[in-house]
């Protein structure tokens, strides 16, 4: 099934199948579930011809792998970045599957996007790409059969832009992709949602692992990585809470605040963002120092909570160990897989050890409030009416508690570990087998696998 070149598809697999083990001895039936969930239903690969604007033809690949839509239409983001391959999507798509079972809402598994490099494009550019690759796409997508939303390099621009070319292509105003502007069928909360949505959850895992770093404690010390859309909105969910951020980061650097993120601070990020910059311009900036080439797990001595935000993999084995050693108690992933396998085993080792140890959430249940999002925004479009901040923002609230009451059930029942001593179930158990089940039972009912 897994091909040599398809390394982070490999390592997700790996997850699932390893969590999944005590369920699958006890339930043997499920091995012929986990070995047809693993083939994504579809996988389409198209070819993205675009003009620059020196009026030169560019071409890129396109992606759309469309997973499993047993719960309802695939559902996920649409990436554009240059690091974009199948091993990749088809990682994520997979991730995306059970992540949105966790949601409780009636949303399949997809992922897609290109190698398209949006820096350093003009708007125009920018705009010719989207329309060329919505060219493409759009009759493999719609509304109850393929939704796409935002991911690494598309933003809020790039999904205006496809909108708005699905819409002169199909001539049809309709739900097709979520993460839209709020005055033509978009959501409130949803570009905060998997920021926001990461903090509930973690809200939870520290009420029942460590009360006493509460996060409307400023002593609490909080370190993020990434500095995009998830990292900013957790840095400021936190920051309003009480506590105290310490380090964001990007692609070439980190940069640690002495005495904690300002609200200020984080909006001036978003900006230069915007604009395509880098921390690396902030290095001067007073009580903030710049460290190029370095993630921020083993800059600082004392760390309570960790929430990789970036990317795949942001988290080795190496700094997972200087995370243990500099107090941290709970690390949950904003971004999907954040954390190498080597890391994973280290923090569920510490989890085992017992009271003191680290709990660890993975992505797909921790940063599940975006797509959770996502999916109230298809409501919405299919009510045709919106809903308040305060409604959107207590459906997301209830759907983490939901989420993590989900993730900690199972984990107690199937993690195949003898819970003493105070030793916390493991959420990656949960999560995997929780998520697993709802998508193969919906499966086996379709006849899918017998």
């Amino acid at each position: 099934m897994v091909l040599p070149h398809e390394p982070e598809f490999e390592q997700a697999l790996e997850e699932l199948s390893t969590s999944l083990q005590p369920f699958l001895e006890a339930n043997p039936q499920y091995k012929k579930a986990l070995e047809i969930v693993q083939v994504p239903e579809r996988i389409v690969n198209f070819r993205v011809v675009w003009e620059d604007d020196n009026g030169v033809p560019q071409v890129n690949r396109g992606f759309r792998v469309q997973y499993n839509s047993a719960l309802g239409p695939y559902k996920g983001g649409l990436r554009l970045h240059p690091s974009v391959n199948l091993s990749i999507l088809k990682f994520l798509g997979f991730e995306q599957t059970f992540k949105n079972a966790l949601t409780g809402l009636s949303m399949g598994g997809g992922k897609g996007g290109a190698d398209f490099d949006p820096k350093g494009k003009s708007d125009s550019e920018i705009r010719r790409f989207c329309v060329a690759f919505m060219t493409e796409l759009s009759r493999h997508i719609g509304s109850d059969t393929d939704v796409p939303a935002g991911d690494i390099g598309t933003g809020a621009r790039e999904i205006g832009y496809l909108f708005g070319a699905y819409k002169k292509l199909k001539n049809e105003f309709t739900g097709m992709l979520t993460g839209k502007g709020l005055t033509w069928g978009g959501s409130f909360i949803r570009p905060e949602a998997t920021g926001y949505g990461l903090i509930y959850y973690v809200e939870h895992m520290i009420a029942k692992a460590c009360p006493e770093y509460s996060l409307d404690k400023p002593t609490t010390l909080v370190a993020i990585s990434g500095s995009g859309n998830v990292s900013q909105y957790t840095a400021l969910k936190v920051i309003e809470l009480g506590a105290t951020v310490l380090t964001l980061s990007d692609s070439k650097g980190s940069l640690v605040a002495e005495k904690g993120y300002t609200k200020e601070f984080i909006h001036k990020i978003g900006e230069l963002k915007l604009k395509g910059g880098s921390l690396e311009t902030l290095a001067n900036e007073p009580g903030y120092t710049y460290h190029a080439g370095v993630r921020p797990w083993t800059l600082v001595p004392t760390v309570h909570i960790a929430l990789p935000g970036a990317t795949q993999n942001e988290v080795s084995g190496e700094e997972a160990e200087a995370l243990v050693k500099a107090g941290v108690r709970i690390v949950a992933e904003g971004s999907n897989m954040g954390c190498t396998t080597e890391a994973i085993e280290i923090f569920e080792a510490s989890r085992r050890s017992g009271p003191g140890g680290v709990w660890y959430a993975p992505g797909k249940a921790s940063n599940c409030g975006g797509v959770a999002v996502s999916g109230l925004e298809m409501a919405q479009n299919s009510q045709r009416l919106a809903w308040t901040t305060k409604e959107v923002d207590n459906k997301l609230k209830a759907i983490m508690a939901e989420c993590y009451g989900i993730c900690l059930s199972a984990g107690t029942k199937w993690s195949g570990e003898e819970l003493t001593d105070g030793v916390l179930p493991s959420l990656l158990a949960g999560a995997n087998v929780a998520g697993f089940i709802k998508v193969a039972d919906a499966m086996k009912a379709q006849g899918d696998w017998w």
